[in-house]
């Protein structure tokens, strides 16, 4: 098992499936050392400015030496500039989030996929402030993301969505216009219509911070939970009330479709 930390630790280790499963640093002093992906013997790492891979670390997690770095033209910056990446039919994807709480974010603030050596970058989905969680639809393929709402509107607004891409590279959700699919910005809003935008599938709460999620596709947990999305909650920093579960949500990826609000 492979696990990154940012912030502090700035590292990347690996757990061993046998033995004492101590944890031990494979990646040192990497700064935003976030979003790691296994595909294939391969290790992909991406950090606020650049993707990297490590091919066949399997036989060289003692000394993993220099990755080669595969694209380099990440904006950098501190907010929302840590990184999720997925592979899916030799895809990497992975977004860049908005540079703000509340601005026109320019090219980014999207999600986008490029090839496994870093060529042929496309756009998957627009208008997307900050997702840190998305994974695909075991049945349908579509992809699934969460989005972390603007601050400082209010307690209570906007919410948290759960948005599902269904037209690759056509799809805008709001951001910075409309908030939560039915909510023009104060600010950014004017001369918009949010009905121009793709809604929500879900509203996970205000501020609810809502982060990783994965469909569920294994067979230890009771039939009920098979392809059941679950979604963990950072919970809000800025919010007088807080949650009271503690951090994980989970739903079927069909209850969501008949979730979706108007």
């Amino acid at each position: 098992m492979f696990v990154s930390s940012l912030f502090v630790a700035n590292k990347v280790y690996v757990v061993p499936e046998q033995g004492d499963r101590k944890a031990k640093v494979i990646v040192d002093n990497m700064p935003m050392a976030t979003g790691i992906e296994y595909h294939n013997g391969s290790l992909f790492l991406a950090t606020n400015t650049k993707i990297m891979r490590w091919d066949n670390v399997d036989g060289r997690l003692d000394n993993l030496g220099e990755p080669k770095v595969i694209f380099d033209k990440l904006p950098g910056g501190g907010d929302h500039s840590w990184k999720y990446l997925r592979i899916r039919d030799n895809k990497l994807y992975y977004a860049v989030g908005a540079p703000c709480n509340i601005c026109d974010p320019g090219e980014w603030a999207k999600i986008f996929r490029m090839n496994l050596d870093g060529t042929g970058v496309e756009t998957i989905a627009s208008g997307v402030r900050n997702t840190v969680g998305f994974d695909f639809d075991p049945k349908t393929g579509n992809l699934w993301f969460t989005d972390n709402g603007r601050d400082w509107f209010s307690e209570e607004l906007p919410n948290d969505e759960l948005n599902v891409v269904t037209k690759t590279g056509q799809q805008h959700f709001g951001f910075p216009f409309c908030h939560q699919g039915n909510i023009p910005d104060p600010d950014h809003g004017w001369g918009k219509s949010c009905s121009d935008y793709q809604k929500p599938a879900v509203f996970p709460g205000p501020h609810a911070g809502s982060l990783g999620m994965k469909f569920y596709t294994g067979k230890m947990f009771p039939a009920k939970y098979r392809g059941a999305m679950f979604i963990a909650r950072h919970g809000p920093w800025n919010r007088t009330v807080k949650y009271s579960d503690v951090s994980v949500a989970g739903l079927t990826a069909r209850a969501a479709q008949r979730s979706s609000p108007s």
